[in-house]
């Protein structure tokens, strides 16, 4: 079952990608070092609720 999840900047907090997931593989939440377009740099994305 995949599920779409959004994915947060932990600098400035915005919402920047959404993706998909497998829950039942993947119970933990995802953290992905992505590029922020607000901050102008690469930062930690984590997933929010």
């Amino acid at each position: 079952m995949r599920t779409k999840i959004i994915l947060a900047c932990d600098e400035c907090l915005s919402r920047n990608y959404s993706t998909v997931k497998n829950k039942q593989t993947h119970n933990e939440r995802l953290v992905v070092k992505k590029f922020c377009k607000r901050c102008g740099k690469h930062t930690m994305h984590k997933e929010t609720k």
